[in-house]
């Protein structure tokens, strides 16, 4: 057997490795300047010059006001006082709308490239999720998943809108200011100022860390409070049923007691920031007035050099004022992109091969030979596996549960790759196609049949996507649900809840036959399509089966007998392995494992049918004896976590 298609069944998704900071960021810079896109290279070039150019205007602006302050002083000529203070003064205000023009039209041009950044890793994220294997799905929370999403791309957007608008410029600033002073009056300005921003960075962050687990806190209980209130108010009717009211206000208080004091806290040292935050700038700012004052009582400075001090203090001040916050933020940002840049590292588990060629249908032939397939090699899910069912023909594989019959699915559908053996269409190797093309080739009818939150119309069209009404039309003719929709007040356009909770499992399974008869594949696979259904609707159900699987290849996989009794061959998998092959009545001749099953089913169906035709006055509270569930996802014997 090749290597290639040796691939260890055992093996499970790697862990997600953190890998800091800066290989986050550098992972994010790229993409805010994407190959072949050079109308998004323009923006983040006239986004720099429009930074610059803001940060140039903002240096430059507090000399603007010194030289009209100057020029007001009574030394100055009475003429040059009425004239150049005016256009001082209008260039002053020039200024001032330029600094917040540019700042605008940055981010304005920017927006742009930032929004194409989250949403193409948005994509990204999505799209490798569904590129990785049903045993990753299966280890993490659905939900999870999507927060990781939803994090992380918000993260992204909070990075790029105050780490380049706000960190950085304010940084230039600082730097360009620093220059200034040192130039213009004094060394010791620049180390003052400098100093200043230095001392107040390193409170503000020793500060925020601090406040960080109040906040963390804080949110934890809102958290629970939050969840105890809504499990209480979902169980309406269980807490009326034993008059727990005080009881569940009891609960939900001691929570928001918990909250209230977390808050306090969050609150308080919120306060100790800002008065520290003021304390250390007022006296940067009075050390350097008292410098500037010094300076102009002894004739080496202007009143007008005493007012621009002042000014680049004051505007350094806005943006550090919300460096508690945005340091905050930005942490969180990074660490919400890390978990989602780690996950675009996990490896699918299932690929296409290097080679991988369409796969090309001729008949439909279906081969499975000496298939093995373990999750835990001490304890195998399949072993030695072989039947063939012949193009358009039916093969029926039945067992108890936890024999491996849904493994069988889902190895067919390459959810998983064996171990031994191969598995075959039409003589193809199904590790050697590409998967889009052999899942395009296979259509599916589950036991449990999952809808979108959305109409029925677009439920049906899903099988293709590109189908026309009319055609959705007929195909739910053919699974026998066309007059049940358009009794319907909306009809196809009548949505069907969270999962499709609005439809009754019969309907339900009616729309996705309806679903699989408008893909129109060659091979059907039916995988305990109608275990879960009455007598009545099961036998709809296979009335409108029997129709979509003529002239397909079909596989079926069940645990009611009844519905397999017309299968051109019956197969009975008991742990992992074919006990018995043949047609019903031959098999029923044997007196075997599959007799003894078709015994127990139908007295079974006797009785629950007899239950079912029984008015409800006569029928005993006693449980009805019914078959066995349906197979899990994963067979409960495998040793899989």
């Amino acid at each position: 057997m090749s290597r290639h298609f040796a691939r260890a069944a055992e093996s499970g998704p790697p862990p997600l490795v953190p890998r800091g900071h800066w290989w986050t960021l550098a992972s994010v810079l790229p993409r805010l300047w994407p190959a072949g896109r050079r109308d998004l290279h323009t923006r983040v070039v006239v986004a720099m010059v429009a930074l610059i150019g803001a940060k140039a205007v903002t240096v430059y602006v507090p000399f603007l006001y010194k030289e009209a302050v100057d020029r007001l002083s009574p030394e100055t000529a009475a003429a040059a006082a009425v004239i150049v203070p005016v256009a001082l003064i209008v260039a002053y205000g020039v200024g001032r709308i330029l600094m917040v023009a540019l700042a605008q039209l940055r981010d304005a041009v920017f927006a742009k490239v930032g929004q194409n950044a989250v949403r193409e890793l948005a994509v990204e994220t999505f799209r490798h999720l569904h590129a990785l294997s049903l045993r990753f799905h299966l280890e993490r929370r659905t939900g999870g998943l999507s927060r990781v999403i939803e994090r992380g791309t918000k993260g992204i957007d909070f990075l790029l809108r105050f780490s380049l608008f706000n960190i950085v410029p304010t940084i230039i600033e600082l730097i360009l200011v620093c220059i200034i002073l040192a130039y213009a009056f004094d060394i010791w300005y620049a180390v003052v100022t400098a100093v200043t921003v230095i001392v107040y960075m390193i409170f503000t962050f020793a500060v925020t860390e601090w406040r960080t687990r109040f906040r963390r806190q804080m949110n934890d209980l809102d958290t629970e409070a939050n969840t105890k209130a809504v499990d209480s108010l979902l169980n309406y009717e269980t807490v009326k049923y034993f008059g727990n009211e005080d009881h569940e206000a009891r609960r939900f208080d001691r929570s928001m007691a918990g909250y209230e004091h977390a808050a306090v806290k969050t609150t308080t040292s919120l306060s100790l920031l800002n008065t520290g935050q003021t304390l250390i700038f007022t006296a940067g700012l009075a050390a350097l007035m008292l410098m500037a004052a010094q300076g102009v009582a002894t004739g080496i400075l202007t009143v007008g050099s005493f007012v621009m001090v002042n000014a680049y203090l004051i505007q350094l001040y806005q943006p550090l004022n919300l460096l508690g916050t945005v340091y905050r933020e930005i942490r969180q940002a990074l660490i919400d992109m890390e978990t989602m840049f780690d996950l675009l590292q996990v490896p699918p588990e299932i690929s296409d091969a290097a080679d991988a060629r369409s796969l090309d249908v001729r008949g439909g032939e279906l081969v499975f030979e000496n298939v093995g397939f373990f999750y835990d090699p001490d304890r195998r899910i399949l072993d030695d596996v072989s039947f063939r069912v012949p193009a358009g023909r039916t093969l029926a594989i039945v067992g108890p549960s936890g024999a491996g019959k849904s493994t069988i699915s889902r190895i067919l559908y390459r959810f998983y790759d064996i171990a031994e053996g191969s598995v075959r269409i039409d003589g193809q190797d199904i590790r050697g196609v590409t998967q889009a093309s052999l899942r395009a080739a296979i259509g599916m009818v589950p036991q449990d049949t999952v809808l979108f939150n959305d109409t029925i119309r677009y439920n049906i069209r899903y099988g293709r996507p590109d189908a026309s009404d009319a055609e959705v039309e007929e195909a739910a003719r053919l699974a026998q649900i066309a007059g049940f929709i358009e009794r319907l007040p909306k009809g196809y356009d009548t949505r069907v809840g969270e999962r499709g909770l609005k439809l009754s499992g019969g309907e339900k399974q009616r729309v996705a036959i309806a679903r699989t008869i408008l893909k129109n594949p060659p091979i059907l696979l039916l995988d305990e399509a109608t275990s879960a259904l009455d007598t009545h609707t099961e036998k709809e159900i296979q009335t409108a089966l029997k129709g979509i699987s003529e002239n397909r290849t079909t596989l079926i996989i069940a645990h009611r007998l009844s519905t397999v009794i017309d299968a051109d061959e019956i197969l009975v998998l008991e742990q992992g392995r074919v006990m018995e092959r043949g047609r019903h009545d031959d098999l029923l001749a044997k007196g075997g494992i599959y007799a003894a099953m078709w015994d127990r089913q139908r007295e079974a169906d006797a009785a629950r049918q007899k239950l079912e035709t029984m008015p409800a006055s006569d029928r005993e509270p006693e449980p009805i004896v019914e078959p066995a569930p349906a197979e899990p996802l994963i067979a409960a014997d495998s040793g899989y976590p």
